[in-house]
């Protein structure tokens, strides 16, 4: 698929060490800014209990999970948006991302140095967020001298929606909220969609709290909590030292026993997965049969031949039809046979919007 997200914070709020619980790509992490300076791609499995459940009913040769690309990012100071710091490097590096996840520390250990010498993460939110506010707000000023020129010499009427939309977003980010805060008709959002602005992408927060504040969270989580109440957000609480300890366990048991001990279900990695995947909005459909049970992703309200094209464009081309199975049919049936035999396998054609967890095969000629 390509979509990426990108994970940004202030530097030591623990984002090295996050990303390596994620990957296992080892991005060097270390107590001084600017540790991680070109951002590290990790290409991440989606951890689905239904891929398990059809590995046990159809006993494939092979099972390939469903992935998704985080990008670990270079820790942003105050400034960057006039290029203090690597702040250039970081804003370039944030605007090929798809969605961010936005880590901030909400731990105190005099042995982590903060490089505002206290911890406070609604400050440091905002630290951030007015950075990339005042890129983008450089980016609608310099849109608007060509837009606003063009559209007093056109009749073009998507030029003059423009020059609306640009206001509307100068108007927003001047009064310190981000992009994201505007709500456009489906007419703006078409002439808008090329602007790219860096607070227009949606986000995730990560509160990162010491081991005893992972399951009930702490005061510093609670104002993250309240900052963002307006903002429409996920907020995940993640203890990534922690996890970075259930990491290097050798054993699944091991490491469910360790989660229990600290009174979770399951790890912080795995929910931040499952929740990044969501950011992007990406779904899931599966093919199973004895060669390969396998999770393909596609965006999210795509119909049959697109969702098909991801397995192979050729597919998109010369399709004919779908044939699709729900994943509830499936496990209660056990098989496809017995699907298609209980009248469970359904004939979809091109308008077919596909289901996250349908079951597919597809037909198509070229």
């Amino acid at each position: 698929m390509g979509l990426q997200c990108g994970i940004v914070g202030l530097p030591n709020v623990g984002k090295s060490t996050l990303f390596n619980c994620l990957s296992n790509a080892k991005a060097q992490s270390a107590n001084f800014p600017f540790c991680t300076i070109e951002p590290n791609v990790g290409v991440i499995t989606v951890p689905d209990e239904r891929l398990i459940k059809l590995e046990e009913l159809v006993q494939p040769q092979r099972v390939l999970p469903a992935t998704v690309e985080i990008v670990d990012i270079a820790g942003l100071v105050k400034g960057a948006s006039k290029g203090e710091g690597l702040g250039n490097k970081f804003l370039s590096n944030i605007r090929e991302t798809d969605a961010i996840i936005h880590v901030l520390r909400c731990f105190d250990d005099d042995n982590v140095t903060h490089v505002d010498g206290s911890v406070d993460p609604v400050r440091d939110k905002e630290v951030i967020d007015m950075e990339l506010q005042m890129k983008d707000l450089e980016t609608i000023e310099n849109r608007l001298q060509k837009s606003e020129k063009a559209a007093k010499a056109s009749k073009d009427q998507d030029l003059k929606r423009l020059v609306e939309v640009l206001y509307l977003y100068k108007e927003v980010l001047e009064s310190g909220k981000s992009a994201r805060t505007v709500e456009l008709t489906e007419a703006q959002q078409k002439v808008s969609k090329d602007l790219y602005l860096l607070t227009n992408k949606p986000v995730l927060y990560v509160c990162n709290v010491d081991e005893g504040s992972v399951v009930d969270g702490n005061g510093h989580v609670e104002a993250v909590k309240t900052a963002v109440a307006d903002e429409n957000a996920e907020v995940l609480v993640i203890a990534a030292q922690t996890e970075a300890d259930i990491a290097e366990l050798d054993s699944f048991e091991e490491r469910q026993m360790f989660l229990e001990d600290i009174g979770l279900s399951e790890s912080g990695v795995a929910k931040l997965i499952r929740s990044a995947y969501k950011l992007l909005e990406l779904e899931t459909y599966f093919t199973a049969g004895v060669k390969e049970v396998r999770a393909w992703t596609y965006p999210k309200g795509a119909c049959a031949p697109q969702a098909a094209a991801v397995i192979h464009t050729d597919f998109e081309k010369g399709f004919i039809r779908a044939e699709v199975i729900k994943y509830d049919d499936y496990v209660h049936y056990k098989s496809e046979l017995a699907c298609k035999e209980a009248g469970k396998m359904n004939v979809e054609g091109k308008e077919y919007v596909v289901q996250d967890g349908d079951i597919m095969h597809f037909r198509f000629n070229v």
